[in-house]
């Protein structure tokens, strides 16, 4: 679905079922560098029990134009923007890593706007090495094989994905090939410039699920506790063996964490 928004296209997927404002919706936000196919398992689901969904690309992400935007609370605003456009008043927010922070975020801005948020490898604050941030602003290809390296768990690279024939690691590296130069900098420098999370999540008000793969390199499974026990009444669940891209390594797990707080 492509919806125009201050001059430019926003590209939501609608998990195979077309967008009804009137079921309760729910939005998914993806990480750095990425786009709505992370979530095509979660998503199909959720458009097929009842809720409207949206798998948003963040501006200049897929198939969404403009440029990527400075920092976690501006991607936020946009996001409740996006639902003043299609007519919806309240949401569910689902996010992974960057989406993460940018759900938390949106969730305790805008806390009459979000019914419940899901927060997938992510953590309360996400610093990112020096030598990534300076490989990716050089748009280096080391960037993006660094990013592919900690990003998966060791099944991704032994295969066995839930989606017959999907490589896992091969998806995720070539989701990054194909962003524009810059954009992989600009979302990884505004996880590292966000400091508010932890401040964020003390002011949650709304039901919270945080999904946690045990062997994630880039937000580990200890910073997601601390984000966790930060939110009162959130819910924590740590999936084994599991990398940064669990809803693709484990795609069963996180829908079986999301589906009965969402």
């Amino acid at each position: 679905m492509r919806v125009t928004l201050e001059g430019q296209t926003v590209f939501a997927a609608t998990g195979g079922r077309p967008f009804d404002p009137a079921l309760p919706s729910v939005v998914f936000v993806h990480g750095a560098g990425m786009d709505h196919t992370v979530w095509a398992l979660q998503t199909r689901w959720f458009a097929h029990h009842g809720r409207s969904v949206l798998a948003l690309d963040l501006p200049g992400h897929g198939a969404s134009t403009g440029a990527p935007l400075a920092d976690i609370p501006a991607m936020a605003d946009w996001a409740m923007r996006v639902l003043d456009a299609l007519g919806v008043a309240k949401a569910a927010v689902v996010g992974h890593s960057m989406g993460g922070l940018v759900a938390l975020d949106a969730a305790a801005r805008h806390p009459e706007r979000v019914r419940a948020v899901g927060l997938v490898g992510t953590a309360g604050v996400v610093p990112v090495s020096a030598d990534l941030l300076a490989a990716a602003e050089r748009n280096e290809r080391r960037a993006i094989d660094m990013v592919s390296l900690w990003g998966h768990g060791p099944r991704a690279g032994l295969g066995g994905c839930a989606v017959p024939g999907l490589w896992m690691a091969g998806d995720g590296t070539r989701l990054l090939e194909r962003a524009a130069p810059g954009v992989l900098h600009a979302d990884l420098a505004a996880c590292d410039a966000y400091r508010d999370g932890l401040a964020r999540a003390a002011a949650l008000r709304c039901p919270a699920v945080l999904v946690l793969g045990e062997r994630d390199q880039m937000t580990p499974a200890k910073a997601g506790r601390a984000l966790g026990d930060a939110i009162p009444g959130a819910r924590t669940l740590v999936v084994p063996k599991a990398g940064h891209m669990l809803m693709i390594e484990e795609p069963n797990a996180v829908l079986d964490a999301l589906a009965p707080a969402l």
